[in-house]
């Protein structure tokens, strides 16, 4: 049984840090061939793992300095069926590679134990997060999930985290699969520069319907892969945001469209983008979990942390 799985539904005291920004700052800033933008191939040499431990043990150096806790993200992200066959990788490599991820987090966890330090089994959509040409149901969606997160069901991992979610019914089928094997989950929706889902659907709607059709079983939801200022707006004080925990931003203000066809990488302003998370904590008690996304890197988590915990 993992350290804090029974409790990971709170996460309710103090701050906490995530990143998920670790692929683009490989690519764009270290010049890593990722193919398919996959990072758990790293998992294979060890220098590869290596690089993912420096990752991890500093963020836990960074939470450590902030006095807040931290969720480390694990490199699987794309590390399901469809998204692994296109760079070679068979269904038994792939429940191998997500197993091993977990394993080296919970080593570099020990290895830092005097932290609260949450282990997250990364997930993403079976499709492109930005433009899901074609949508499943939820009965599709949790037929596909389930086996990416049956090979986390028996390692360290606290939670289930479904990261950059286009459409609600992508979520609802996560959210059944973690159920199946009782294991605690989290969804993280991606928005336009609208506040809204690619679908065109409201944050608000996409949490009800989620809510819905799942019994309230997600710990939390959260926002993550766009600017503070494509969601500023739709934070308000209704009470569904209540059940909005977390943004995880991304460090440029452009379109996920723009994104996709720039050449280089748009790391915005790092004190900038500490700031605005620090106001959107300040103004949303309920939003206790900050982080980077897409273009950011080790140093706008340390803008975040910084901003996050100055009185």
């Amino acid at each position: 049984m993992a350290r804090y799985r029974e409790n990971m539904p709170q996460i309710d005291d103090g701050l906490f840090l995530a990143y998920v920004g670790m692929e683009t700052d490989l690519i764009f800033n270290q010049g890593v061939n990722l193919l398919g933008f996959a990072s758990y191939p790293l998992l294979e040499t060890g220098e590869g793992r290596e690089c993912l431990r420096n990752y991890f043990a500093e963020m836990i150096a960074i939470a450590r300095g902030a006095d807040a806790g931290v969720i480390l993200e694990s490199p699987t992200w794309v590390a399901n069926r469809e998204r692994g066959s296109a760079i070679g990788y068979t269904p038994e490599m792939l429940a191998e590679r997500n197993i091993q991820a977990i394993e080296l987090m919970s080593e570099v966890r020990e290895a830092h134990g005097d932290l609260p330090t949450i282990i997250s089994a990364n997930i993403g959509p079976r499709a492109d997060a930005y433009a899901p040409a074609e949508q499943m149901s939820a009965e599709e969606a949790q037929q596909y999930h389930v086996e990416q997160i049956g090979s986390f069901a028996n390692t360290d991992a606290d939670v289930i985290s479904g990261y950059t979610l286009a459409y609600p019914e992508e979520a609802i089928g996560i959210v059944r699969a973690a159920q199946h094997f009782k294991l605690p989950v989290v969804i993280s929706f991606t928005v336009e520069t609208d506040g809204c889902l690619p679908t065109g659907l409201s944050v608000e709607k996409a949490i009800e319907v989620v809510d819905a059709a799942t019994e309230n079983y997600a710990s939390y939801f959260m926002i993550n892969c766009a600017h503070p200022d494509h969601f500023d707006q739709v934070l308000t004080g209704a009470p569904w945001m209540t059940r909005l925990k977390g943004v995880v931003a991304n460090a440029s203000r452009c379109s996920h469209a723009e994104l996709d066809e720039a050449d280089i990488l748009d790391d915005g302003n790092p004190d900038e983008l500490g700031l605005q998370l620090a106001q959107i904590r300040r103004q949303h008690a309920n939003i206790n979990i900050l982080g980077g996304c897409r273009g950011t890197d080790l140093r706008h988590m340390k803008c975040i942390a910084q901003a996050a915990t100055k009185q």
